[in-house]
């Protein structure tokens, strides 16, 4: 018997570019829904980035679209807006991340598509919320880490003033998580109810929420019991240890792993030091204790590190950077990078869907990252066109 995937039967349109929208509605294409990507004649921006045998297959593109299939269009043209329009007439969802203004223009708000499409689940990423005074100004990554108070936290870490973005998009890919949840829970009120929505979906707001999960600190408080920011993860220290001949990620956190961790590291006039009290008084000197914590790691090599942890069942893990973290044997044997062959420009490596379903798995790959425009015949054809109306708007 083949399990179906869970989004089986729906069918999106996808009206994104570059990282945030394309990123969302890959993992909906995924999870087995027929994902339409609608682009504009040159093709997507994105496909431009990255290392790339051919200009519209960039790196970064090929990690954002498998599972679609690719319509070009100039929407600005009547005859190609009456595509879309038929398009969205068959559809259960629609996402873009054209602003409001710019869709007005179209003719395809949710107040225009709900018309003739009443039970359509329309998601609109945008950089602002539509009722604060940034509405209607641009949204990218860069600009959201500075926006956000993200591009801050370097800085109050090590103490150079000169802020920086952390080097991943991490607004765009966050806000993407966002999206693909929201369109599920609307779908299932659609499922409960029979009724479609307007979804919005901000960067700005949803990067805030993300970022100060933890750094609210004690302005969580009314009246504050201090300041902002997690001390812990914002001391110079917070990051990987370094061995006599190279790093591990310790993590010490109970009491039992504190005094294990200063008898490992021959530092026994450390067990009464009133700093390792407790959770409450070690966070108050977590800087200090990290420090110490590097003291002794450099005295052996990570290989030894690695046998003492373990006995002593001390959380830790290896280090990898991005060029090891392809040979990882964990993502070996999970088979997570998959070897591929893409009809027009052979063979690629990929990441496979990451989370497992015991019942309704996400899809293998049905389709390869397209070319622009790659099955606009195929897609008007399923859509009721004739070969005659084909050729006039291929």
């Amino acid at each position: 018997m083949t399990l179906s995937a869970p989004l089986d039967g729906y069918r999106i349109i996808d009206l994104t570019t570059v990282v945030l929208g394309p990123y969302a509605t890959q993992i909906l294409g995924d999870l087995g829904a027929e994902v339409i990507k609608v682009e504009a004649p040159g093709g997507d921006i994105i496909r431009q980035s990255g290392l790339a045998p051919s200009p519209e297959f960039g790196s970064v593109f090929m990690n954002l679209n498998r599972n679609k299939r690719s319509i070009a269009l100039d929407l600005k043209k009547p005859p190609a807006a009456a595509v879309l329009q038929t398009l969205l007439s068959q559809a259960d969802v629609f996402v873009h991340n054209i602003r409001p203004e710019a869709m007005a223009r179209l003719g395809f708000t949710y107040e225009a598509v709900q018309e003739w499409r009443p039970e359509i689940v329309y998601a609109s990423i945008v950089g602002y919320g539509s009722h604060g005074p940034y509405a209607g100004r641009p949204g990218y990554d860069d600009l959201m880490q500075a926006v956000s108070g993200a591009a801050s936290l370097m800085s109050r870490m090590d103490g150079d003033p000169q802020m920086r973005y952390f080097p991943t998009l991490i607004s765009d890919k966050t806000t993407g998580l966002h999206v693909v949840y929201a369109v599920l829970a609307a779908l299932l009120h659609r499922e409960r109810t029979g009724r479609g929505q307007f979804i919005e979906i901000p960067m700005f707001e949803t990067t805030v929420a993300f970022l100060m999960t933890e750094h609210m600190g004690g302005h969580v408080w009314r009246p504050p019991l201090g300041e902002t920011g997690y001390s812990r993860m914002l001391h110079p220290f917070n990051r990987p240890f370094k061995t006599q001949d190279g790093f591990l990620g310790i993590l010490p956190y109970t009491d039992r792993e504190w005094r294990a961790m200063l008898t490992l590291g021959e530092r026994p006039d450390l067990l009464d030091d009133p700093r390792l009290t407790d959770m409450v008084t070690r966070r108050a000197h977590m800087g200090e204790l990290y420090a110490l914590v590097e003291e002794m790691t450099v005295t052996k090599p990570t290989a030894v590190w690695i046998e003492l942890l373990s006995q002593h069942k001390i959380p830790f893990i290896h280090v990898n950077d991005i060029d090891t973290i392809l040979e990882d044997e964990h993502l070996q044997a999970t088979g997570f990078f998959e070897q591929r062959d893409h009809s027009s420009q052979g063979g690629y490596q990929a990441m496979r869907h990451p989370v497992a379903f015991s019942d309704s798995p996400a899809t293998e790959t049905r389709y390869e990252p397209p070319g622009i425009g790659a099955n606009g015949r195929e897609i008007l054809r399923e859509a009721g066109y004739s070969e005659v109306e084909i050729e006039a708007l291929i």
